[in-house]
């Protein structure tokens, strides 16, 4: 019997579309920590555009930007997507999932209701003359991460997504593991393959700041398959271990050091306190060739922890190597000591998610190559707010989280 609402974990017969659905929304009365800016509502289900299709969710993939968005930083998100779409007054998170397509824009032609998809975050107006120029969708005035400031995200039953950001779920990857990897995946890798003139070589030891989190602990097995040494910065010894297994060389525990945090004239007008800065990260720096077993700095350096951690992470990078940051879990205003950049020859490239084809490339990778990555952790769709809440603590188990929605 067809119903209207269908209850978690129900699977509606293929192609029937109900009129509700369950959603974990966010709106702007009610913005702060994860654990009450999150709210189940039901809602309606979205009207679709041409290019448009909607998709079942059966698993979702979560990340930091769930945190931001319910927070209201760095800024407030919730109406971002008045510019894309119909305005509704409420954000439905989540920018990765695997499901099955139930219905298609008149436009769609790579997918047919019934297929097996991968929902990308990477939203974009294909028409858009400055990406037909470059290929490149993050340049485009159009671009926007689907579940942030795009809405329908993946945070609820069915999701309205573009053709374009999709692709054909590997029959080889369960619905858990096909939600887990291209967001935090298709990010590494063009974090170490894209930017030309610093793609990672074999023999190249890459710094892995927050080495236990998402992009972490894709990233570890990625420069490790790539011939690189991989080094991971984390909270504790026990994530520390997490990481070896993973496949780091070793890991620096950053609690040891107390330098952390912007750099500023105060600072370098101080001989003893600049002395006491200096003398913390040339020991972060010994530590890292003593991991490497020679006096060998690194020639990438993933960021994403931003203020606390930039200042150290542009004096550890190697000469005309580079510091790719992707993120700023700790403060998006930094600052840096000039002179280690410019005397260095050293590159700081921001690196905004990755492509539609980096997350190709890199199932490729994992289904073709048999390229490992860490098993995700599951939760149930109800323990949405409180992952968010626990990544917000930094209390999250380490890897990646996926909610089960129309999976078991």
């Amino acid at each position: 019997m067809k119903k209207i609402l269908y209850e978690i974990g129900e699977i509606p017969p293929v192609g029937h579309v109900p009129e509700k659905m369950y959603a974990w929304t966010l709106r702007n009365d009610r913005l702060g920590e994860p654990i009450e800016a999150f709210q189940q509502e039901v809602v309606d289900i979205p009207h679709l555009k041409d290019n448009e299709m909607l998709v079942l969710n059966m698993a979702c993939g979560i990340n930091y930007n769930g945190v931001w968005a319910s927070l209201g930083l760095p800024r407030n998100v919730v109406h971002a997507h008045h510019k894309y779409e119909d305005p509704q007054d409420f954000l439905i998170c989540g920018s990765e999932s695997s499901g099955i397509v139930y219905a298609v824009g008149d436009k769609v032609t790579k997918y047919k209701v019934g297929d097996e998809v991968i929902c990308t975050g990477i939203q974009y107006d294909e028409h858009c003359e400055m990406y037909m120029k470059s290929e490149d969708p993050r340049i485009s005035p159009s671009f926007r991460i689907w579940g942030y400031e795009g809405n329908w995200g993946a945070f609820s039953q069915f999701s309205k997504v573009q053709e374009a950001q999709c692709i054909a779920k590997p029959k080889e990857l369960s619905w858990v593991e096909a939600a887990s990897v291209t967001a935090t995946g298709g990010t590494v890798y063009n974090m170490l393959k894209h930017w030309k003139g610093n793609e990672i070589q074999s023999g190249d030891i890459v710094l892995v700041w927050g080495g236990y989190g998402g992009v972490g602990s894709i990233a570890i097995p990625l420069i490790q398959a790539f011939g690189g040494i991989p080094i991971a910065v984390v909270s504790d010894d026990a994530r520390g271990e997490y990481c070896m297994g993973l496949g780091a060389k070793g890991y620096i525990n950053r609690k040891k050091y107390n330098h952390w945090g912007i750099i500023n004239e105060q600072l370098h007008n101080d001989a003893a306190l600049y002395g006491k800065w200096l003398k913390s990260v040339v020991r972060i720096r010994r530590e890292i060739w003593k991991i490497a077993g020679e006096r060998k700095d690194p020639k990438i350096v993933i960021e994403h922890p931003g203020a606390d951690t930039l200042p150290t992470s542009m004096f550890l990078c190697d000469l005309k190597g580079m510091v790719v940051i992707c993120g700023a879990t700790t403060g998006y205003v930094g600052s840096l000591d000039l002179r280690y950049l410019w005397l260095g020859m050293k590159r700081l490239q921001g690196s905004h998610a990755g492509t539609i084809e980096d997350g190709k490339t890199y199932l490729d990778l994992i289904v073709k190559e048999n390229i490992s990555f860490p098993e995700p952790t599951t939760c149930s769709f109800a323990d949405i707010p409180l992952i968010h809440q626990n990544m917000y603590t930094n209390s999250a188990k380490g890897g990646n989280t996926v909610a089960l929605i129309g999976a078991s």
